[in-house]
C-alpha cells in the first residue's frame, strides 16, 4: 500500500469554509487513486485551517501530475462556496509538491489543479498535461470574452453585472459589505445635513468646507503681461532658454459638446496655462488663456487682475483638468488598460504559466470594479455625468486620448523625459515614481530572465504572444502608432511591457486615485461641474458669480461622496509587494519577491523621513500606501 500524504488549506476569508463533503482523485504518470472523500474527526475546512488527509493506493502513481478536486453537498443545506487556497501533496519518495488554487468552488464544481514548477506551453511533456492545458484554456476563453463597450474604446470583459463574473475575480464578500456601508454612512450624513439632492446654490466658500464632518502652444502671452511675475531683472526668454517655463495645452478638449444643465448647454474651455518656476522653487501660474484661439473675448488672465476673474479663470482650466484626470487619467489609463490586460491574461495564459503567476496577483477584483463602475460610476444615472461634458463628451474625450495615446506616455521614464519634467523641483510623484518603477523593473527582470534565458524562447511562447496580441488588438485597438508591442521578439521587451502593466496597476492608479478626496473635496480647486460661461472681459466678477459658476449644493456633495468613497481604505487590502497566495512551488523567484519586499520596504522608510520635513506631505507613492493590483 503506498500512500500519499495532502494538506489542504482554506483561506482566511469571510465565509470562506464549507459543511460540504470534499472528493480528491490524484492523477500521475502511472494512474491515478480512487475518488476520496476528505474527512477527519470534527469540523474539517473551517476558515483559516489546514487539514491533514492520506490517501491510499495499491501502487505508486508514478510522478504526480493532477489533483482533482470536488464538492457535494452535506445533507440538505444550503449552497455555501469554499474558498480553497491549495493542496500541498507529499509522496512516497517524500517530494512536497505545490497545488495552488485560491479561488472559490461551488457545490457540484469540480476543479482540476495542476501542481510543481511553472511551465510554459512547450515545456509540457506529458499528454495528460498536453491535452489538460488546452482544454483549460478553450474553458477560460468561453469565460472570458471581449466585448465592445464603446466605440473608439478600449474593448471589455463580456458581462453587464458583478454578480455574473466568475467566482474567482469577484470581490470578497467582506469587501462588499464594508463598501456598502461605507455608502451608507456617507448617504446618511449628507442627508442628515440636508446636502443630497439640495438644488441649493452655496452661500459662501468656508461652507464648502462643511461638508463632512468626519473625513476632512497659440497662447498669445506678450513679455509684458507675465514680466511682473519673473524674477527681477529676468525675462521670458531667458527662463524659457532656463527650463522653468512650461505649458499646459487643453487641446484635445477643443470642440467636444457639452451636455445640457437646465435646458441650456454648459462650457468647457480648452485652455492653456503657463507655469513659471519661480526663485522660490515653486511652479506657479502665471497666465491663463481659456480658448485655443486669441481674440478679443478671449483675454488673457493674470494673477495681477481682479481676485475673482484670477480664480474664474483657474476655476475653468481645473474643471476641463479634473475632467481629463478622471476620465483619461484615471479610468482610461488604469483602470480600463488594466482590464485589457487582466482579460487577455485570463484568456491567453495556463494557470501553470509563470507570468501568469506573476500578474494574476496585480489583477486582484480588477474585473469587477469595473464591472460595477460601468454602472454606478459612467454609467447614464452615474455621479461623472454630472460633469460639464457629461458621459457622451467624457466618452469623446476617452476616444481622442486613446487614438493619441503611445507605449512610451506609459512608461514613467519616458513620459517624464518627453514632457521635459526632470528639472520641475519639489515634484514627488516623479522622485517616487522613478524610485518604483525601478524596483518594479529590477523584479520583473529577475523573473523574466530566470524563465526565459534566451530571446528565442520569448519568440517560441505562444501563450506569451497570443497574451501581448490580445492586448494590442483589444486595448490598443491595433492602433500601430501608438508604439505598443503586437508581438514581443526579445527579453527586454517582455521585461519593460511587465514592468509598466505592472507600475501602472499599482503605482499609477494609486498616484490619480489616492489622492482625490485631500484635492477635490474642496470644490473650487476641481469641480467636474461649472454651471456659468467663462469670463469674456476682465473686471466684471464678484465672489456672486463664482458662488453662481460652481455646482449646487446637491451636485457638490454627490461628487464629493464619491472621491470620499474611492479614497477610502478598506480592511481587505493587499498592500503592493505583497504576495499571500503561494503560487509559485521553485525557490528562486519566492527568494526573488523577498527582495521586491525589502526595496520596497526601504523606499518607504525613505520616503517616510522625507515627509517629516514637509509641510504637505506626498503619501500617496509610498508602498504602504499602494495596493496591488485596482480594487477601488
Amino acid at each position: 500500500m503506498t500512500e500519499y500524504k495532502l494538506e489542504v488549506t482554506t483561506g482566511n476569508k469571510q465565509y470562506a469554509g464549507t459543511w460540504d463533503h470534499i472528493f480528491v482523485t490524484l492523477f500521475g504518470t502511472e494512474g491515478q487513486s480512487e475518488r476520496t472523500v476528505l474527512d477527519n474527526f470534527g469540523i474539517d475546512f473551517t476558515t483559516g485551517t489546514t487539514g491533514n488527509y492520506t490517501i491510499s493506493t495499491n501502487l505508486s502513481l508514478g510522478k504526480l501530475l493532477l489533483v482533482k478536486v470536488e464538492k457535494d453537498p452535506f445533507l440538505f443545506l444550503p449552497e455555501d462556496e469554499w474558498y480553497f487556497s491549495k493542496i500541498v501533496a507529499t509522496t512516497p519518495e517524500g517530494e512536497a509538491i505545490l497545488f495552488p488554487c485560491y479561488r472559490w468552488i461551488s457545490r457540484g464544481e469540480l476543479v482540476e489543479l495542476r501542481g510543481g514548477r511553472a511551465l510554459k506551453v512547450f515545456e509540457d511533456d506529458h499528454p495528460m498535461l498536453i491535452d489538460h492545458r488546452k482544454e483549460e484554456l478553450i474553458l477560460k476563453k468561453s469565460l472570458y470574452q471581449w466585448k465592445s463597450w464603446a466605440e473608439g474604446l478600449p474593448h471589455v470583459n463580456q458581462y453587464n453585472k458583478p454578480p455574473e463574473l466568475p467566482a474567482e475575480i469577484r470581490i470578497s464578500k467582506s469587501k462588499i459589505t464594508e463598501a456598502d456601508n461605507i455608502k451608507l454612512q456617507t448617504g446618511i450624513e449628507l442627508k442628515l445635513k440636508g446636502l443630497l439632492g439640495s438644488a441649493e446654490q452655496w452661500e459662501s466658500i468656508e461652507d464648502m468646507k462643511k461638508i463632512f464632518w468626519w473625513k476632512k502652444t497659440n497662447m498669445s502671452v506678450t513679455e509684458e503681461m507675465v514680466k511682473p511675475f519673473l524674477e527681477e531683472g529676468s525675462s521670458l526668454q531667458e527662463e524659457l532658454k532656463k527650463g522653468n517655463i512650461f505649458l499646459y495645452d487643453q487641446k484635445k478638449m477643443d470642440g467636444i459638446p457639452p451636455r445640457s444643465y437646465n435646458g441650456e448647454p454648459l462650457h468647457v474651455t480648452a485652455g492653456l496655462c503657463l507655469f513659471y518656476v519661480n526663485p522660490g522653487n515653486k511652479l506657479m501660474p502665471i497666465a491663463i488663456q481659456l480658448h485655443q484661439q486669441p481674440s478679443e473675448q478671449n483675454p488673457i488672465f493674470l494673477p495681477s487682475d481682479l481676485e475673482t476673474d484670477w480664480l474664474l479663470a483657474k476655476m475653468f482650466i481645473r474643471n476641463a483638468d479634473a475632467m481629463d484626470h478622471q476620465a483619461v487619467q484615471h479610468l482610461m489609463n488604469t483602470h480600463f488598460l488594466a482590464e485589457a490586460y487582466t482579460v487577455a491574461a485570463l484568456r491567453s495564459f495556463s494557470v501553470i504559466h509563470p507570468l501568469y503567476k506573476l500578474l494574476f496577483p496585480h489583477f486582484r477584483y480588477t474585473l469587477h470594479i469595473n464591472t460595477e463602475s460601468r454602472i454606478t460610476i459612467i454609467g447614464p444615472n452615474g455621479t461623472i455625468n454630472k460633469s460639464s461634458l457629461g458621459i457622451d463628451g467624457l466618452m469623446e474625450l476617452m476616444r481622442r486620448a486613446l487614438s493619441e495615446m503611445t507605449y512610451s506616455s506609459l512608461c514613467l521614464p519616458e513620459n517624464i523625459t518627453a514632457r521635459g519634467l526632470e528639472s520641475i523641483p519639489n515634484f514627488y510623484y516623479r522622485d517616487d515614481g522613478l524610485k518604483l518603477w525601478n524596483i518594479i523593473n529590477s523584479f520583473v527582470k529577475a523573473v523574466v530572465e530566470y524563465y526565459y534565458p534566451s530571446d528565442s524562447v520569448v519568440r517560441k511562447d505562444t501563450e506569451l504572444q497570443e497574451w501581448i496580441s490580445e492586448i494590442f488588438t483589444h486595448g490598443l485597438l491595433g492602433n500601430k502608432a501608438s508604439g505598443f508591442p503586437a508581438s514581443f521578439d526579445t527579453v527586454e521587451e517582455v521585461i519593460k511591457f511587465i514592468t509598466m502593466v505592472i507600475f501602472t496597476v499599482t503605482a499609477q492608479h494609486a498616484a490619480v486615485n489616492n489622492g482625490q478626496f485631500d484635492y477635490y473635496s474642496w470644490v473650487p480647486n476641481g469641480t467636474l461641474l461649472l454651471r456659468k460661461p467663462p469670463p469674456t472681459t476682465k473686471g466684471q466678477s464678484s465672489m456672486k458669480t463664482i458662488l453662481e459658476t460652481l455646482p449646487d449644493v446637491g451636485d457638490t456633495v454627490s461628487v464629493a461622496a464619491l472621491v470620499c468613497i474611492l479614497s477610502e481604505k478598506y480592511t481587505d487590502v493587499v498592500p503592493m509587494g505583497t504576495y499571500p497566495e503561494e503560487r509559485f512551488h521553485e525557490l528562486a523567484p519566492k527568494q526573488m519577491i523577498k527582495e521586491f519586499q525589502a526595496q520596497l520596504s526601504d523606499l518607504s522608510e525613505a520616503i517616510s523621513t522625507r515627509n517629516l520635513q514637509l509641510e504637505i506631505p506626498y503619501l500617496y507613492l509610498n508602498p504602504t500606501e499602494i495596493e496591488n493590483s485596482i480594487t477601488i
